[in-house]
């Protein structure tokens, strides 16, 4: 009965929000200024940690809040020896921004997403900001936690790439958002810009090893669905990232994690279990050069998870891995009816390594966990917030006694797009 009920309301709200939307356009019809674009932010100062705001909205007349989105589908094929998945089309996501500028220094910032075409409905983030000074400023609500630069930046119009890096969908188990409040600011001088980010949040749960993965995974530990009403060990998540941006080079970033996953008190007190910890360290590095015609984007992740005494062993204490994209520009030039038209080359070079540290107690034989991918690819950006991509993925990997690697080949074809 409550699907039901739940399903008759998301109808309702979205035809009042459709009916809304027509009437103020049937009005705005008498002024053509009513609708305005509002572009991405193209401030030189720009860094990673801008990602959230780093989007084109749409403003209509008079009204307090701007609208945006982003959407992203494709087709995909693979196979391994022996066993083909065949060929499929995939609605991956749409998502709704909401923005206001509630008063003078403050703003409110939200991301609804679609999964999978409509079946998962999730508040990718929601938080308000209270801006101090450039230095020192809060934000409250639901967060994404600044680990890596990718958590922060994954939208898939900015990417060449139809799937997100594996080092940061399971390692880090991106998009890692949580509730909470903190603090970041920003310090320019010259050709520098540096930037921090402070928060504490609620965490994992012990998914992290209670999973039908067969693994440590942090993704799993972000699966709980009562994650923005209660943290399951009563002690805040705190997630840093310190960052250094040069005019000239790049941006170089550091970020960390940490967290208590497990219930080891009762609500009353009582200790029944010793605290789990897991805890991140991340580096990242981007650069565009030649007049943004060539770009490296990076990213490494480490992970150390606390497990109980005389666990399985394929479940590791640590893990590891990165990835590092390469995008250049091959044609820039009026194609049809757009002016600034690109054609781009792309290679992703992947490795992750879910079980850095384990050895069989027989023998102390090594436990291998790894995988390897390397992914060509051809974008065609008709405009820069538009891209067409065609992704072939080659993936190695290998289980844990150390086999033959199972080989699995992908091509995919896919769009996405701002709006």
């Amino acid at each position: 009965m409550r699907t039901y009920t739940f399903s008759f309301l998301k109808n309702i709200a979205t035809f009042s929000f459709c009916i809304c939307f027509c009437i103020s356009a049937t009005k705005a019809q008498k002024d053509s200024s009513f609708f305005k674009r509002t572009p991405k932010d193209t401030s030189k100062e720009k860094m990673n940690m801008d990602g959230v705001y780093d989007k084109p909205f749409l403003t209509m007349g008079k009204l307090p809040i701007a609208i945006g989105g982003y959407m992203e589908a494709n087709t995909e094929y693979s196979g391994s020896p022996g066993v083909y998945n065949g060929f499929s089309f995939q609605a991956r996501r749409v998502s709704i921004f909401l923005e206001s500028s509630i008063a003078k220094n403050i703003k409110f910032n939200s991301e609804i997403e679609y999964e999978d075409g409509g079946e998962d409905i999730e508040v990718e983030y929601a938080f308000l900001d209270l801006e101090l000074n450039p230095l020192i400023n809060i934000r409250g609500g639901i967060i994404l936690n600044p680990i890596g630069s990718f958590n922060e930046n994954h939208d898939g119009p900015k990417w060449d790439f139809v799937d997100r890096p594996f080092s940061s969908t399971t390692l880090i188990p991106s998009t890692l958002s949580e509730v909470g409040f903190g603090l970041f600011g920003k310090y320019y001088h010259h050709l520098w810009s540096l930037g921090y980010e402070a928060y504490l949040t609620n965490g994992f749960d012990g998914g992290i090893i209670l999973n039908s993965d067969g693994r440590t995974s942090l993704a799993d530990g972000n699966q709980n669905p009562n994650k923005f009403e209660q943290n399951n060990s009563g002690l805040p998540m705190f997630t840093g990232r310190v960052s250094a941006r040069n005019r000239k080079i790049g941006e170089f970033g550091v970020s960390y994690l940490t967290d208590v996953y497990n219930q080891w008190q009762t609500n009353d007190g009582l200790i029944i279990a010793p605290k789990l910890s897991a805890s991140i360290l991340a580096g990242d590095f981007q650069t565009a050069q030649f007049n943004n015609r060539f770009t490296i984007t990076a990213e490494v992740a480490k992970v150390w998870v606390q497990l109980p005494a005389n666990y399985i062993q394929n479940y590791g204490s640590q893990q590891w891995g990165g990835f590092v994209d390469f995008v250049g520009t091959l044609i820039q030039h009026k194609m049809f009816e757009w002016e600034h038209a690109k054609i781009e080359l792309a290679l992703r070079l992947q490795y992750v390594n879910y079980n850095e540290d384990g050895t069989f107690n027989q023998g102390g034989q090594k436990i291998y966990d790894d995988l390897w991918a390397i992914t060509p690819a051809i974008a065609f950006r008709p405009v820069g917030s538009t891209v067409l991509r065609l992704n072939y993925t080659y993936l190695w990997q290998k289980d844990i006694f150390g086999n033959t690697p199972v080989q699995t080949a992908t091509i995919q074809f896919g769009i996405s797009t701002y709006f």
